[in-house]
């Protein structure tokens, strides 16, 4: 019953931040200079009559208040709006290009998780040595490298033997699904390593800090004393107490998988939801902008709220009440 109450209170504690949210992303998009209208259609022919027509048919022309109601409820009930520069439905748009993403952040952040934990437990086995030393300051300085300048590097060092940008080669004609999957990983490889790369420092840094504090714990000097093998005790002992902080890391890089790399996916021109975002901020596409955001939040909400739950279930100091 307490493990009920403690879900609900969560769950409802996450409905609740969402409705914010959804308040501040309706607000601050309103509240940034300039007219959509008219960056939107600059053609000097187009009256000013035209522009009104327009305002009406993208409900701009409604007061704030009414806006805001329309918006609430379109937003509850997954109707994003229509997009000002796609002329189409933003929910079909945004979920076309979230599959985008997910196979590069997703991918990336599989590689950077797995890699992270294995060089994390290196590291904290070895502690306080030359391979300690080493790779906590490569892990430091790969997590501390701006992603764009990282990928432009990339981009140059590479763009002989890979390409440049896009997710497909334009114009390709593809004989079978394995020659577009080939084509597929050929774009992926140069932005999916830099953002391993980025993502991979965290992942080390978290492992081996948890882990030299699990081995310093009674227990595990308990399991010692009683003979117990270092690679048993690591195994069965270390390593499932040491794992518990990744949970919560790993559930905010959940909400990244949905959210998007805007710098990757800019640099590499790769179309997904965060080259989405970065074109609709240029082009003020108001509901193109806010129906990402939405997909972004709700991403991180639901990747906190399970994270709360299994560290309810994984650890039981967790006081569930």
């Amino acid at each position: 019953m307490n493990m009920r109450r403690y879900i609900l209170r969560r769950v409802v504690t996450a409905f609740v931040v969402f409705l914010v949210i959804l308040t501040l992303n309706f607000v601050i998009f309103h509240t940034i200079p300039g007219d959509p209208v008219r960056t939107l259609f600059q053609d000097p022919r187009i009256t000013e009559a035209d522009r009104e027509r327009l305002a009406h048919l993208f409900g701009l022309d409604k007061p704030l208040l009414e806006q805001y109601v329309i918006y609430m409820k379109n937003s509850l009930t997954g109707e994003m709006g229509l997009s000002f520069t796609y002329r189409e439905p933003v929910a079909g748009y945004v979920t076309e290009r979230l599959w985008n993403t997910v196979i590069l952040v997703g991918s990336a952040s599989v590689l950077a998780l797995v890699i992270g934990v294995a060089v994390g437990v290196v590291a904290a086995w070895r502690r306080n040595t030359p391979t300690d030393y080493g790779l906590l300051g490569g892990s430091l300085f790969l997590y501390s490298m701006p992603t764009f300048w990282l990928g432009m590097l990339a981009l140059f060092a590479l763009t002989k033997y890979v390409p440049s940008g896009g997710m497909y080669t334009p114009g390709a004609m593809y004989t079978s699904a394995f020659d577009r999957l080939l084509d597929l990983l050929h774009h992926l490889v140069v932005p999916m390593t830099v953002l391993t790369l980025v993502l991979f420092g965290q992942y080390v840094m978290l492992m081996r800090s948890s882990l030299i504090d699990v081995l310093s714990e009674d227990f595990i000097v308990t399991a010692r004393a009683k003979g117990v093998s270092d690679r048993t005790m690591l195994r069965k002992h270390a390593l499932p107490n040491a794992m518990l902080p990744l949970v919560t890391i790993t559930a905010i890089n959940l909400s990244f998988i949905f959210g998007g790399a805007i710098q990757t996916e800019t640099v590499f021109s790769w179309p997904g939801v965060g080259r989405l975002m970065y074109d609709a901020l240029i082009t003020r596409d108001y509901p193109l902008l806010q129906g990402s955001f939405l997909v972004v939040t709700l991403a991180a909400l639901l990747a906190n709220l399970v994270a709360d739950i299994a560290y309810a279930y994984l650890d039981p100091r967790v006081k569930v009440r």
